[in-house]
Order: C-alpha cells, then structure tokens, then sequence
C-alpha cells in the first residue's frame, strides 16, 4: 500500500521545512507521497516546502477541511495521511499505520505529547490514549484508507473548525477507528500564549456549540476569540 500525507499550510514557513524533511528521511523512496497544500500564504511557506521536497498544491479556497479535500483529490495513495505542519511526526509512521490497515483498520490517529514538561499538558497528552471523542483531534494526525475517505464524501466543508472531530465521528459509525499506541509531539504554543484554563474552556466551549449543533461560523468565532493567537 502507498500513502498520501497531506498538509493544509497558511502561513506555515517555520515549520514546513522540517516536517517535510522528517517525513522524507523516515521513508523509503516510492513509499509516501507528500502533498502540502497551502492557502497562498503570504509568507514563504510554498517555496520552503518546494525546497524541501514536497509538492505544493494552492487552494482553491481557504479553510483546513478545503484544503485537505483538495489534497485528497488530488493524492495517488491507498492510505491518506493528514498532519498538522507543527507536528513532530512519529520515526516509524509508514510502517505503523501500513500494520493497522493490514489488521483491518480503516482510519486511525496517534496519541501525542506537546513539547513541554508541563504537568497539566502531561495530564492533556496522557487522556489522548483513551478512546472519547473529546480526546481526539487534528493535532493527532489522522489515518484513513482512499477507499473509506472517498465513501465518505471527505471532509464537511462546512465545518471552518472541528472538522476532525466531525468525520472521526462518521468514521467510527461505518469502519474501525484504531489508536496507535505511540505518540506524536505537538505544539504547546497556544498553551504558552494563553493559560492551560483558559485553553480548556475554550476547547470545552467549542465542544459544546458543536455537539447543540450550533453553525460552525460561530462556533469559530467563539473560539477565536476566547483566546490570544498572537
């Protein structure tokens, strides 16, 4: 089987680069395709992961579940892989999830750690084995066969946040979510900008509206402005 990462990127040129660097170094040449598709950043993020190997793809429109849609239409893999460009990719993610595809697992994340010792982010990090809705996300990666995406009709497009959380849970309903027992790292930047309460009732607040089935828009606009992105 071949596998697809695809990237969504704005404004991503710190990250790019290396993550696209580590995705090519833990694969064997022919074995991953790496598709970064960028919402024409202003920075110089396409350019970055260009040089580093991968192949830019510019969004037709704005938004993460767009982009990652393009990028799927436009992959040539059995499996497609959508990571994060501040994510610290696990050593051996071809053949992980190459395993629980072979075991009959049609999609599937990782655990994570953040790049921080924190104690109360080493609390978040340790909920991310357990199988609830509330301990997923995008931050996770996400795994899940061409076949199994396609019969989905990809992401919701409407969702312009939580559109992880929205097919995960389309996902667990017709195929089996598996959870790899190893970790990504992630970015403990928006906890180091805000204060870990803060951060969890934002996430909690969002969790809410999403599950009143309040229009995503809001619940965007909510979020955003529950915390400081500077």
């Amino acid at each position: 089987m071949t596998l697809s990462v695809i990237i969504p990127t704005y404004n991503e040129a710190a990250n790019i680069a290396r993550l696209v660097a580590d995705l090519r170094r833990y694969a064997l040449d022919g074995q991953v395709e790496i598709l970064v598709v960028d919402a024409h950043s202003p920075d110089d993020t396409a350019d970055a992961a260009r040089q580093a190997g991968a192949t830019v793809l510019l969004a037709p429109k704005p938004g993460r579940a767009a982009q990652m849609n393009h990028g799927a239409q436009q992959a040539t893999g059995d499996i497609l892989y959508f990571v994060h460009a501040d994510v610290g990719i696990h050593p051996d993610y071809v053949a992980t999830i190459g395993a629980a595809v072979a075991q009959g697992h049609e999609a599937g994340c990782y655990r994570f750690r953040f790049d921080s010792n924190h104690p109360l982010l080493r609390i978040n990090s340790y909920g991310t084995r357990f199988p609830g809705i509330m301990s997923r996300g995008g931050d996770q990666t996400l795994f899940v066969t061409q076949a199994l995406f396609q019969r989905l009709g990809g992401f919701n497009e409407r969702f312009v946040i939580m559109e992880d959380f929205e097919i995960i849970l389309r996902i667990r309903k017709v195929a089996s979510f598996f959870i790899v027992p190893q970790e990504v790292r992630v970015s403990a930047r928006k906890y180091e900008t805000n204060s870990w309460l803060r951060v969890q009732i934002a996430n909690l607040t969002a969790f809410s509206l999403f599950f009143l089935k309040v229009q995503p828009t809001r619940i965007a606009r909510t979020y955003k402005a529950m915390l400081n992105y500077r």
